[in-house]
């Protein structure tokens, strides 16, 4: 194998591909880059056995042939080089690598070791806006739970339905569900999945600036398409909770916050508890006030209060502060301007929600006061 590629090039290619790597995997294939010179194509694979990723880059091929080297290295070469072109050739050795003055010679593995990359039929398909793919997975990755004793929270639940699109995720304290009307002219027909958080949130990371991800299911795999891009990861099996029967039908009282004065507010009388995730929301419907209290036994109390509209019966709960952050924090970066808050009493569930182009819902257990 012979060939030129540049090193902007080779650095992007090996920034995706390591998202598919077993980097911290006891077999040294895992831990490894395939790379394939065919044609005008130069091609990186890397799998974990779970995740499979493909991408594809334009390179002078002069001979070509496979070879397989540690990620690792391979990428911290690589962000070492000038930005000018990289020559790869293979040797008895190995493989040298070449750019500028530097050159390297790096030592291989066998290449048929590794594992082949898998094959795969759609059933059913969805191409949809990776931008706006981003912000919904953005709003439910962080609510999936990291317990391996249940995987199916470690999922989010894509559904297809009438052309809307819907995530869904959820724990044992909360609950985040965000969904989107779109033209879903690709579609093979209505389907529903569970797909693992942290791939979808991978999948995401690596395709900011696409146009549009594919998104298909086979019998046991889902497959993301984009650009050069090909990411493979398996589905989580089982049965998604009901969610919907957890969301109350009416609420007692209703409130709508300015988002980023609530954000603000909840930030400071957060700073002076560190044991202590409770939050106080007193809402006094008379005068239209919602004061927010935090106590730590070291550090002392806080109030602040923040004046809003508000409807319904008065009502004193409490949250976890970290929990609201996590819940507020995306639609702060999409400089949202403000989030409803719906509550029952002190033990039911308090509901967050934002309406837009995506309409989201969040819900948060309480804490017993």
């Amino acid at each position: 194998m012979k060939l030129n590629v540049s090193q902007s090039s080779l650095l992007k290619a090996l920034s995706i591909v390591s998202k598919g790597a077993g980097l911290s995997s006891t077999i040294p294939v895992l831990n490894s880059v395939k790379i394939t010179a065919q044609g005008a194509d130069l091609e990186f694979q890397t799998t974990d056995l779970n995740v499979a990723i493909k991408h594809v880059v334009p390179a002078n091929i002069e001979e070509e042939g496979s070879v397989l080297v540690s990620l690792k290295t391979l990428q911290a070469i690589a962000k070492t080089l000038p930005d000018a072109s990289v020559t790869l050739e293979t040797n008895e050795n190995g493989v040298i690598l070449a750019c500028a003055q530097s050159v390297f010679s790096l030592l291989t593995l066998n290449v048929d070791e590794f594992p082949a990359f898998p094959e795969y039929e759609i059933e059913n398909s969805v191409s949809l806006s990776a931008d706006l793919l981003n912000k919904m997975v953005e709003r439910t990755y962080k609510i999936t739970s990291k317990d391996v004793a249940r995987p199916i929270l470690n999922g989010i639940l894509f559904t297809v339905d009438n052309n809307t699109v819907r995530l869904v995720a959820v724990d044992s304290h909360r609950l985040a569900v965000c969904d989107t009307n779109v033209e879903t002219s690709s579609l093979t027909q209505e389907f529903s999945l569970v797909v693992p958080g942290q791939a979808f949130h991978d999948v995401l990371s690596i395709a900011q600036t696409t146009d549009n991800v594919t998104l298909g299911a086979t019998d046991s795999q889902i497959v993301f398409s984009f650009a050069n891009t090909v990411f493979i990861s398996r589905k989580i099996e089982g049965n998604f909770p009901n969610y919907k029967q957890l969301l109350p039908q009416t609420s007692k009282t209703s409130l709508d916050f300015p988002l980023e004065e609530f954000s603000e507010a909840l930030r400071r009388v957060s700073s002076i508890v560190s044991q202590n995730p409770s939050v106080r929301f007193e809402v006094n419907t008379e005068g239209n006030l919602v004061t927010l209290s935090t106590a730590d036994k070291e550090a002392g109390k806080a109030t602040e209060k923040i004046s809003i509209n508000i409807s319904g019966d008065s009502v004193t709960i409490a949250l976890n502060n970290h929990y609201v952050t996590d819940g507020i924090a995306p639609l702060l970066s999409e400089k949202e301007e403000k989030i409803t808050l719906e509550l029952q009493d002190s033990t039911q569930p308090a509901i967050f929600k934002s309406f837009g182009k995506i309409n989201y819902l969040y819900l948060l257990m309480p804490i017993r006061i």
